[in-house]
């Protein structure tokens, strides 16, 4: 429901806060005061289509901020929580139109997209009126219209499960089917694919293991060839090369000749030290051969096990890149190509059972949709009497309303049934029923679309109605029995209604009065929220013109008569 409109330097408002309560709001005052321009400040709010000559001239922007209670309507709280929108104690849709023609929107103080501004708001409010393409003319609205007037949520509920159901089995059977048609086309290929993986027989983590072992094997080979290498400059095996240990004891050789004629000992030979250095050289390089020896005997080194290894992680290897896939997919894809190759063998009976549950889905959901279809064809038997009753008072006695639910092409069918939902009118005798924006007049559509509001509204769609000049051209008993149609559809939810006509006026719980001040060289619009005697006042004016005598006042007073005291607006 809306409880606040805020309006800042829109057009010839500079400044203007409503609040709104429920029930019946009635709009009145004189052709040009500016009703039309509420109705354009709340649109804007709505997600309307904006435009710079809005703005008021001498300000830079024009803001509009639209309050609505907490609506318990299930498809805006949807739309609220998809987008991050809920937790408020109240929906607040704000508009901001600048000098160059550029906006922005806000819901709830987070800036959004106008388009979904725009979806809120049509869950928000519905503007019936003579210029807009009001929902219950658009045919896509009719089967939501008939099921919330008549028909079960059960029926819907079961025919939308009914219809997932088969959607899934048909589903799974396109995807055999196609499945076991790419396998038969790619036969050949197939038991040539699997024979060459299954003899590779690729299992998970052996890449990774196998670079591991590739890495140490090498390391374990280049760590030998080392060790061989020093070993062999220790040992040389060419005769030429004496090697570092014979070049030690010949160096000591030569040293002993150094020592005194008939002494041999070192001590008495002045280069002692010298071969005492060599003889401990001589016994570390021995050492040393001694453990090189011995790294060279434990070392790890096979390369038939090194060449095993890499043959086998070149052909994983190899075998990806032909596939198209990583070493680590390949244990699953020959799962996947086995079972398209089984699936040639087994394909018929699989098939088979997949249409027979197919099948079932589909006369699961024909019982369903025949049953739905059946309490819509009852729903708009009912809705089509119930919109004729309405009608007559509204001076289309001559109008006749049809309501039909049909079976549509199975190429029709969806998760909302079977049916094509039609409201069809024909307004003269012997003119055929037609769809309702294109046979009607603007102000039979309008009148047409408030008999059916009447009938339809405890399944309205949107807490809040906005009728725009509903009653324009009829007065008298058919203003009056549209004043009453306002008020019985406002138990319901809350409705606003721009109006000429004082039989009209006169049903609102509540009464705004649009006017125009001129004060030096500015112009503006004012809106009073009206008491009874000011009330009174209105709707003679709107019975006598500019002169407002005695009698009319007492026709308004009778007007008045019984009517609810207007409710506590705020201006």
């Amino acid at each position: 429901m809306l409880t606040a409109l805020s309006i800042r330097d829109v057009v010839l408002i500079e400044r203007l806060d409503l609040t709104f309560g429920p029930g019946l709001t009635v709009l009145t005052g004189e052709t040009g005061a500016g009703k039309s321009i509420l109705l354009d400040s709340l649109g804007l709010a709505l997600g309307a289509r904006s435009e710079s000559g809005l703005v008021r001239p001498a300000a830079e922007q024009a803001s509009v901020t639209a309050c609505f209670a907490p609506s318990a309507y299930p498809m805006v709280a949807a739309v609220l929580e998809e987008h991050g929108l809920t937790g408020e104690d109240e929906i607040v849709l704000r508009r901001i139109v600048t000098r160059d023609g550029r906006s922005r929107a806000f819901v709830n103080d987070h800036p959004v997209g106008v388009g979904l501004l725009r979806r809120i708001g049509a869950l928000l409010v519905e503007v019936q009126g003579q210029h807009e393409q009001m929902s219950l003319a658009d045919p896509a609205s009719h089967a939501g219209l008939l099921d919330a007037f008549g028909v079960a949520a059960s029926l819907r509920s079961a025919v939308a499960k009914a219809w997932l159901v088969w959607r899934d089995a048909l589903s799974a059977l396109d995807k055999a089917r196609d499945a076991i048609a790419a396998a038969e086309r790619d036969e050949d290929w197939l038991r040539h694919a699997v024979d060459e993986l299954a003899t590779l027989a690729p299992r998970l983590g052996e890449e990774e293991t196998l670079a591991t072992e590739r890495q140490r094997l090498q390391q374990n080979e280049r760590r030998a060839e080392a060790i061989a290498a020093a070993l062999a400059e220790l040992t040389p095996k060419d005769r030429r090369n004496s090697g570092p240990a014979s070049s030690l004891r010949s160096a000591a050789r030569s040293l002993q000749r150094l020592a005194p004629s008939g002494q041999t000992g070192a001590a008495d030979n002045p280069a002692g030290p010298a071969m005492a250095a060599l003889e401990r050289a001589e016994e570390a390089l021995a050492e040393a051969e001694t453990l090189l020896t011995r790294l060279i005997a434990d070392a790890d080194v096979d390369p038939r096990l090194l060449e095993q290894s890499e043959e086998r992680l070149f052909a994983l290897r190899a075998a990806g890149r032909k596939h198209g896939v990583g070493v680590p997919d390949l244990p699953g894809l020959l799962d996947t190509l086995a079972a398209r190759l089984a699936a040639l063998e087994t394909g018929s009976a699989e098939i088979a059972a997949l249409e027979q549950a197919a099948s079932d889905a589909r006369d699961g959901y024909m019982a369903a949709a025949t049953a739905l279809s059946g309490a819509r064809t009852d729903a708009a038997a009912k809705l089509q009497k119930a919109v004729t009753r309405e009608l007559p008072p509204l001076r289309l006695d001559k109008a006749r309303f049809f309501a039909s639910a049909g079976v549509l092409p199975e190429a029709g069918w969806g998760a909302n049934g079977m049916d094509q939902v039609r409201f069809l009118i024909a307004t003269n005798p012997g003119q055929d029923p037609g769809p309702l924006a294109r046979v009607a007049s603007g102000g039979e559509l309008s009148r047409l679309m408030l008999a059916m509001k009447v009938v339809l509204s405890a399944g309205s769609a949107v807490p809040t109605l906005v009728f725009d000049e509903v009653d324009s051209g009829i007065g008298g008993a058919t203003a009056a029995a549209v004043g009453d149609r306002l008020a019985r559809v406002a138990e319901d939810v809350q409705v606003l209604v721009v109006t000429h006509s004082p039989q009209v006026a006169a049903r609102g719980a509540a009464h705004l009065r649009v006017a125009k001040a001129a004060s030096r060289d500015r112009t503006a619009t004012t809106v009073d929220c009206l008491t009874r005697d000011a009330r009174r006042e209105e709707i003679a004016r709107m019975l006598a013109g500019e002169t407002i005598s005695d009698a009319a006042r007492a026709a308004a007073d009778d007007l008045l008569r019984g009517q609810k005291p207007p409710q506590g607006l705020l201006v």
